[in-house]
């Protein structure tokens, strides 16, 4: 089911509808050999598994088949016993598994066990390059709200299933070859709703039996696909100047010691320096370690702003100060004036007195 199906395939299964029924009984003999099938499942669905396997066992063992399930290993497995009745029934319960590991619901996934169901698993997760393309294309099958993955599923009357890295399908082979033609084209860079449009075209001309031997490509719009390349603008390097001359050799390691005079020093003297110029290093790091500390706590500069008010305010007591400094004058001159009456009046006073 993995593999795609042709058209002339899908034509041959659509026509072979009535397929008569397996039954109990219609298998003389027990099958020969066992056939067993095993699949991993991821760690998040192993609760869900835990609580829903005693409905799976019951559910196969219908068809004599038995199923394990270990939690340790993470795997499920199903196999053939000596009651199996239907020899297909091994492949069902195959892709059942496969769908319980792919986050489909258990009461969804039994249903694989009908004789007009089947199954396909898309793996889309190595079709793109970058996980984000990928992310963004496999957002588009949602649509929003689920709307694109709706109207999928009513175009092809498949139940899907959009989970990590794989696309589940359920349906008939008709609708799985559709899912699967629209999910790898989006995949690719073609907007699923393109491929929604034409198959609801075709679904329309097919209720017309008078276009049943005509040629429907001119009413299927077809879209080309447009890839606007953006201009990337490149570095223009430098064209370098190549010189006749060589460039000049660079000073040795002894050269430069020679120059600082550190090649004459004796290797005690030498080590003395090294310990000297670490430990100046250490100082000059503790001191600016202490620095960064202490900018924490120097308080900012606080700068005033005389606001209009405030200006008005401060004219007003210069009037006031100048106004009260000439009237403090003249107030001074006049009790002087007084003093100077009041003493004349009294020594006149006095000399009164005297003369009575």
């Amino acid at each position: 089911n993995e593999k795609k199906m042709s058209e002339e395939e899908v034509e041959l299964k659509e026509e072979d509808k009535v397929v008569p029924r397996f039954n109990p009984g219609d298998m003389p003999s027990p099958l020969q050999e066992e056939s067993s099938f095993a699949t991993l499942f991821p760690k998040y669905r192993e609760k869900y598994l835990k609580e829903v396997w005693p409905l799976v066992e019951k559910e196969v063992r219908k068809y004599g088949i038995e199923a394990t399930l270990d939690l340790r290993e993470g795997t499920m497995t199903v196999k053939t016993t000596r009651k199996t009745w239907d020899p297909y029934a091994i492949l069902n319960a195959r892709d059942m598994i496969k769908l319980l590991s792919r986050s489909v619901a258990f009461p969804q996934a039994i249903k694989i066990f009908d004789d007009e169901m089947y199954c396909d698993i898309i793996k889309i997760g190595r079709i793109t390059r970058t996980k984000e393309r990928f992310i963004k294309r496999r957002d588009r099958l949602l649509g929003p709200n689920g709307q694109t993955l709706k109207a999928i599923e009513l175009l092809s009357n498949c139940y899907v299933m959009i989970q990590g890295n794989t696309v589940s399908a359920m349906g008939s082979v008709k609708g799985l070859s559709l899912v699967r033609k629209i999910v790898e084209e989006c995949m690719q860079n073609i907007h699923p709703i393109y491929n929604i449009k034409a198959e609801m075209i075709k679904r329309e001309i097919s209720k017309n039996p008078d276009m049943a031997n005509e040629d429907w490509s001119r009413f299927i719009p077809s879209f080309k696909k447009k890839n606007a390349q953006r201009k990337v603008k490149q570095n223009q390097k430098k064209k370098k100047t190549k010189s006749v001359f060589p460039p000049d050799q660079l000073p040795r390691k002894v050269d430069l010691e020679m120059m600082s005079g550190q090649y004459f020093l004796s290797p005690h003297e030498k080590e003395a320096a090294k310990k000297r110029e670490k430990e100046q290093k250490q100082v000059d790091r503790a001191q600016e370690r202490k620095k960064e500390r202490e900018r924490d706590f120097v308080a900012p500069k606080e700068t005033k702003r005389k606001n209009k008010e405030e200006h008005d305010i401060s004219e007003s007591i210069a009037k006031i100060k100048s106004s009260t400094a000439a009237d403090g004058g003249k107030k001074r001159k006049a009790s002087s004036d007084n003093i100077s009456d009041y003493v004349d009046s009294q020594t006149q006073s006095k000399k009164r007195r005297t003369g009575k």
